[in-house]
């Protein structure tokens, strides 16, 4: 009895949240092999117990409806040992033939970085190639590099405590507020406790924008014009520490008389950024005024054809003031994804070694040797664009991709799955049976995901997690680092990789990690490389450094004046603005910016599986500022095309104040399996950095035309419905089956017919006038299984949460009678879109609440919980408290 009472207990443990680069700690309800839900962990130095939306949901995740359960050689299911012997078979005989060159990994910071460790091993030690590259390439490959460049070494000088300390934060290129929620809660806080001044630099007045005290508007690719002129304002007003750059900083001469150029002065400045002058002049002032200023950049800043220069632009200011290293004041990189910094660690990059070494001859000596590589590689390998150009020129035969969806991420996206479909062996590792890339793999292998996973992982602010295996991975699902070791054995190299459990991994990468270091390399963690598998398992979160010099890390790091350059000192770099891109009139006259949206993750291979996460978003769309609609002839809600000189998407039209006139957005996230035509990376050119080779995502000239369609329609069904040949369908889960949202320019019976040979007749159906509208719903034995609105016009609004909640349920005849109507009439119109996904608060609910006189957010909360969680709604809430007192001023 006792035991059977103990199986049944609830238990709780702790892990990291595998979304955004904050490393959130979680703490997960348990029962036996299943989990319950999740919290934040109020122990982890990250969140203090909070969690954004995604990270409430992961419970939510864990479904096996759309995992991969066994591996797969082609369209054949097969055992381990049978794909096993597949990739390895397969690899051998690709380098026999073509050598070690002709072979590639493509690897993702979702990755562990025990995973990271053993991959970038069997490639760079024993396959002897360096074509290991990874999604962080098009994350944060431009802070590496201008960290290497100003510092020695890739090392983030700032914590997350420098938030709350900072009396200035400038965030430039990050919508913080829905990429890393937590931090800007974080920031929140600190701003209603002390006042802190925010400023934050986008060209869209974004959520994160709703808390600045100065929003700087910046024309899109002008930030190198911005900090230079920042810069020499600094200089003019005697605003430098000078015994700081006298002692710690090289290039000061050679800086100051490259800012001496006229092109640097306020007025020029003013007209390459498109900001007013007294703008520029308040933010220079504040920066002037202000010792403790934190500058968070992200992706807005690295993801350009510029992003190297535009991260050194920004250390420049804080070297020539002395502001890095201290309480509140330092350049900060916030990463994108949970474990890029880890993969960073491990030489996940191809020009890396491990434990931040690279290709000088001493380092890949060093490697080799530690390593008893005999094969190891000794030039920088391919970084991911070009990696994949080699693909489609043939010179890579074989690629393995674990954990990423190329096909959906990469620049010009289309060109990518051309070269994939070509490629003689298309080896993916993933979680999910399903993606775009997976459909042209030759060779399948299912891994575990979030939950299952069991290693580390490293945050922005330098702080190593453990991310726990607390439920075993469904079916045949196996750990990546165990794929990985178990391929190297068969390829011949099982001494090197004779690893039994992820804590044998990580000794060996601590051990590297000290390994002739003796404090001349920033990342050492080797105080841990006799970690035994308990204190593995109890590992507590962590900041590197971790050696006999530093035994319980670092917060910050060179606030003692020293860096990890060859003399010990900084380097101030000139950097120059270059030429910045604009719309192309008569072809392509607007440019394209493309990020992320509040409630998803990358390609939605997590996300897009939970209804209420899309229910935010959830469509593609194309955001635009009313005056270009009002110049084009399209309005909030029409479908439009949106084409470049590399590809077309098609997806609907929001109306946003917030974008500049001339410029747009469309998220990055929809993917071949929630959408017909919505990936944005087919738009973008392979415009690359020419230092970090990082991809350009943020400037493409495209063009914004209707889409004329013959009709449009919404289907909600409790299966699958193959939506093949319909140029614009988009889907999301419903609690007991699918919605989609359907367009098409051929007549308005082809989907009706395809329903009615898949299903027979329609069960009720209620047609318009002249076949311009058809309203069609299926039973079976009872239960409602299928419905279906189709029209040549606009469709009226219809109550889908209705709908969907009829779904396999077996309604009585009033509530039949209701059901083509689409909507229940007694309860009123449409609420309107969700709000608040934490607890399922839609507009029209926060519209009542304002009509009875909630005047506050607070006061929302306090009413309808929304903004209690964590806080991603707050914003929006914000500018609805903000309408309702004007209009009940104007009505005044």
């Amino acid at each position: 009895m006792s035991s059977q009472l103990t199986e049944r207990a609830v238990q709780t443990a702790t892990t990291t949240c595998p979304y955004c680069g904050v490393g959130c700690g979680v703490e997960a309800s348990l029962l036996g092999a299943h989990l319950q839900s999740v919290k934040g962990d109020a122990r982890h130095p990250a969140n203090l117990g909070r969690l954004c939306v995604k990270g409430s949901a992961l419970a939510e995740t864990l479904t096996t409806s759309h995992r991969m359960l066994q591996p797969q050689i082609g369209a054949q299911a097969v055992l381990w040992e049978q794909a096993l012997e597949a990739v390895a078979t397969g690899l051998q005989q690709t380098i026999a033939q073509y050598g070690p060159d002709s072979v590639a990994f493509y690897l993702s910071g979702q990755l562990l970085t025990e995973d990271y460790y053993v991959a970038n091993k069997l490639m760079k030690g024993f396959i002897g190639s360096a074509n290991v590259d990874t999604n962080s390439r098009l994350c944060m490959a431009s802070a590496v590099v201008g960290h290497k460049r100003a510092f020695g070494a890739d090392a983030v000088p700032a914590c997350y405590e420098d938030i709350e300390l900072a009396d200035l934060v400038v965030i430039v290129g990050s919508n913080l507020a829905w990429a890393h929620p937590i931090l800007f809660q974080r920031l929140s806080a600190a701003k209603e406790a002390k006042g802190t001044r925010v400023v934050v630099i986008d060209p869209r007045h974004t959520d994160t924008a709703e808390l600045a005290d100065l929003h700087l508007a910046i024309a899109p690719g002008s930030d190198v014009w911005l900090y230079n002129g920042l810069c020499r304002h600094l200089l003019e007003r005697g605003c430098i520490d000078a015994a700081f750059v006298a002692q710690s900083v090289d290039g000061f001469t050679e800086l100051q008389g490259h800012l001496h150029h006229p092109q640097y002065e306020l007025a020029s400045v003013a007209v390459r950024t498109g900001l007013a002058m007294d703008v520029l002049q308040q933010f220079f002032a504040w920066v002037e005024h202000h010792p403790r200023t934190l500058t968070l950049f992200s992706q807005g800043v690295n993801q350009s054809s510029q992003g190297t220069d535009k991260v050194n632009a920004i250390i420049n200011s804080h070297l020539l003031t002395g502001r890095i290293g201290k309480p509140g004041a330092a350049p900060f990189s916030v990463t994108g994804q949970p474990n890029a910094m880890g993969g960073r660690e491990v030489g996940g990059l191809a020009n890396q070694l491990a434990a931040h070494m690279d290709f000088a001859s001493d380092d890949v000596d060093r490697v080799g040797r530690f390593w008893q590589a005999a094969q190891m590689a000794r030039q920088p390998g391919l970084k991911a664009v070009e990696l994949f150009e080699a693909v489609e020129q043939g010179q890579i035969k074989a690629i393995w991709i674990m954990a990423t969806n190329p096909v959906v991420s990469l620049p010009q996206a289309d060109r990518v799955k051309a070269a994939l479909a070509k490629c003689p062996l298309v080896i993916v590792s993933d979680a999910v049976q399903d993606n775009d890339t997976l459909r042209l793999a030759h060779i399948r292998l299912p891994a575990t995901s979030w939950a299952e996973k069991d290693g580390t992982v490293t945050n922005s602010e330098r702080c190593i997690s453990r991310q726990r295996g607390l439920i075993p991975g469904p079916g045949a699902a196996r750990n990546d680092w165990w794929i990985i070791t178990e391929v190297a054995r068969r390829m011949g190299f099982a001494e090197a990789f004779d690893y039994q459990h992820p804590v044998d991994i990580f000794r060996e990468h601590a051990a590297l990690s000290g390994f002739e270091n003796d404090g001349q390399r920033a990342f050492d963690i080797s105080l841990l490389e006799n970690i035994s598998r308990t204190e593995y398992d109890q590992l507590q979160p962590v900041q590197w450094p971790l050696s006999q010099r530093h035994p319980r890390g670092m917060q910050r790091l060179f606030g003692n004046g020293q860096f990890y350059t060859v003399n010990g000192r900084a380097r101030l770099l000139c950097v120059e603005g270059g030429e910045q891109r604009k719309g192309v009139p008569d072809h392509y006259p607007l440019l394209l910016n493309t990020g992320r949206i509040r409630d998803q993750w990358h390609t939605m291979t997590r996300t897009g599986y939970v209804p209420r996460l899309l229910q935010h978003r959830a469509e593609p769309f194309v955001a635009v500022h009313p005056q270009d609609l009002k110049r084009l002839k399209l309005q909030e809600g029409d479908l439009a095309e949106v084409a470049s000189r590399d590809g077309s998407v098609i997806v609907r039209i929001r109306e946003d104040g917030g974008q500049q006139p001339g410029q747009v957005f469309i998220p990055m996230h929809w993917n071949g399996v929630f959408s017909a035509q919505a990936r944005v990376d087919t738009l973008v050119a392979a415009r690359l950095d020419p230092f970090s080779g990082q991809p350009e995502f943020k400037l493409t000239q495209v063009r914004l035309q209707r889409f004329d369609q013959q009709w449009q329609g919404v289907l909600l069904a409790t299966e699958e419905v193959e939506m093949a040949g319909l140029p614009y369908w988009t889907r999301m889960p419903l609690s007991n089956g699918w919605m989609w949202r359907v367009a098409s320019r051929e007549p308005l019976t082809a989907l009706a017919d395809a329903l009615c040979e898949r299903y027979g007749q329609a069960s009720m159906a209620l047609n318009g006038a002249a076949g311009a509208e058809w309203r069609l719903a299926w039973f079976r034995d009872g239960r409602l299984t299928t419905l279906l609105f189709v029209s040549n016009q606009q469709l009226p609004q219809i109550d889908t949460s209705f709908l969907a909640e009829q779904l396999n349920q077996q309604p009585d005849a009033s509530v039949r009678r209701t059901l083509l109507l689409g909507r229940v009439l007694e309860q009123g119109p449409h609420q309107g879109p969700l709000v608040c996904s934490c607890f399922q608060v839609d507009a029209g609910a926060i519209q009542t609440a304002l009509n009875a006189g909630c005047n506050s957010v607070e006061a929302l909360g306090s009413k309808l919980k929304c903004g209690t969680n964590c806080g991603s709604c707050i914003p929006e809430l914000k500018r609805m408290v903000r309408a309702a007192q004007a209009q009940a001023e104007e009505a005044a």
